[in-house]
């Protein structure tokens, strides 16, 4: 809507080799050393304790910001049915749903999250193919349309400014929407730690979200540029005005487009559904992010208090009050509120990649100066360190541009700023003031501990011994995920 399909192609496309990179980073520090939440805890290690207690705060701000961001986004769907719902209703449901799974319900956390990421891929292949079905003539109106919206209005759209300066602008909006939807190697990297055998399966499950989530972004990003034209009045409600009665995705406007009955629902629904899932996953990750701070004294002491279940109560009602921020859409279009979170979770996640960078280059200069063979890792990354210097400079330049249209003429917004700039303000503020109070130092390449907590992993792999599917789910599983 705001750079065109072909901006929105090659941003996409550009921002997954960027991606790429920070993979390879993470990838190569995690199969070597597998621990839970490695790219917070090597900060530590290998740069400075500051700097994993900064990053820490950071990654929990960013998941704890995606959970009132899909609450509003569920209410945003919601609005394609019927504007009849209150706002509050629809807020305050979703948050007490929220409370009760985590609290009373989490055992069976695991399994329902399975099944919906197995919905959630389903709906994207869905999608992929239901866009090349429809442009080669599969629809009611039998018209075979192609790219034609590449063509008319364009490719490229104009964005504040005329002509290149403004196509340039555009595609920067793009790229800053890309920033916000591709993510991954963290999240693999968050389970380094439970999981079996993770020097042979962790280098293997980096390759392959990696080529997964380049497969549906970019394929995903290319099917919105077909479907829909940029210039569509019915997206212009939906995500710029936030009218009620309007589709939130553009799959579901190209289907209201071509005439298509039922599927618009179907697919909405299936939506609103992942909306949904997505948000319970954030509740508890964000929870168990904020957990582990406390275990390692770098958060309040009483979060580390659970029920006998295992919750830790407190951090889930720290989440859930986060949570509440969703109220903003009463005073607001949800389509605003929406923005604001994007900005809030974008300038979060690229600090967390731009540390990613960091760590490993320090990591790297110690492999150089103790004379450590890269070539015996379980993986080794390619093309480094310029790959990683590639990635710290290109998430570093967008921390800061992500929020740059308050400073355009005429378009200052207190709250867009707030949202843009917070994490980049709090960040410092948490590595000078943990540095200042605990007297830590930038650790030297030549006394950093390569082998630290290594001793516990080496010894299960001598001890490892591999467990053959036990039924025919397991194999399936194994089949797919290796």
């Amino acid at each position: 809507m705001q750079g065109g399909p072909g901006s929105l192609f090659i941003a996409f496309s550009f921002w997954c080799l960027i991606v790429l990179t920070i993979t390879m980073c993470i990838a190569e520090m995690v199969s070597y050393t597998p621990i839970s939440s490695p790219f917070v805890r090597f900060a530590g290690i290998y740069v400075d304790e500051a700097l994993g207690f900064a990053s820490g705060w950071n990654f929990f701000i960013f998941e704890a910001a995606l959970v009132p961001f899909e609450v509003t986004a569920c209410h945003f769907i919601l609005q394609f049915w019927t504007d009849a719902i209150p706002v509050g209703a629809t807020i305050a449901v979703i948050i007490v749903l929220y409370a009760l799974i985590n609290l009373m319900a989490i055992q069976y956390f695991g399994e329902t999250e399975f099944w919906a990421a197995i919905g959630k891929v389903i709906l994207i292949v869905g999608l992929i193919f239901f866009t090349f079905i429809v442009m080669v003539g599969g629809n009611p109106q039998k018209d075979a349309f192609g790219f034609t919206y590449w063509k008319s209005p364009g490719a490229f759209a104009e964005l504040y400014y005329d002509g290149a300066l403004g196509k340039f602008v555009g595609f920067l909006a793009c790229l800053i929407q890309a920033a916000f939807s591709i993510a991954g190697p963290d999240y693999v990297a968050m389970a380094a730690g439970e999981a079996e055998n993770p020097r042979k399966i962790l280098p293997r499950a980096f390759k392959t979200v990696f080529y997964r989530l380049t497969f549906f972004f970019v394929l995903g990003s290319l099917c919105v540029g077909i479907l829909v034209p940029y210039d569509d009045p019915n997206m212009i409600a939906a995500f710029r005005d936030g009218k009620s009665g309007a589709a939130a995705s553009p799959y579901v406007i190209a289907m209201d487009r071509l005439g298509i009955r039922v599927l618009p629902h179907i697919v909405n629904a299936m939506i609103l559904v992942s909306a949904f899932s997505a948000g319970n996953s954030y509740v508890f990750c964000a929870t168990r992010s904020l957990y582990g701070l406390a275990l390692e004294g770098k958060a309040p002491r009483f979060l580390k208090i659970c029920t006998r279940t295992g919750v830790p109560i407190y951090c889930v009602l720290v989440v859930l009050l986060i949570a509440l921020l969703s109220f903003l859409q009463l005073s607001n279009s949800s389509a605003v509120v929406l923005s604001w979170f994007v900005s809030l979770v974008t300038a979060s996640q690229l600090i967390n990649f731009s540390v990613i960078c960091l760590t490993y280059l320090c990591f790297y200069r110690a492999t150089k100066v103790q004379g450590f063979d890269r070539s015996t890792l379980p993986y080794r990354a390619w093309f480094m360190p310029y790959a990683a210097y590639v990635g710290l400079v290109a998430t570093f330049i967008m921390v800061f541009v992500g929020g740059y249209t308050v400073f355009l003429p005429g378009m200052w917004d207190v709250p867009s700023f707030l949202f843009s700039y917070t994490s980049v303000g709090l960040f410092p503020v948490f590595y000078v003031g943990w540095k200042i109070a605990h007297k830590t130092k930038i650790i030297e390449p030549s006394e950093i501990d390569l082998r630290h907590n290594l001793a516990p992993i080496e010894e299960y792999e001598r001890n490892y011994v591999p467990k053959p599917p036990a039924n025919w789910f397991e194999k399936v599983l194994h089949l797919l995920f290796g």
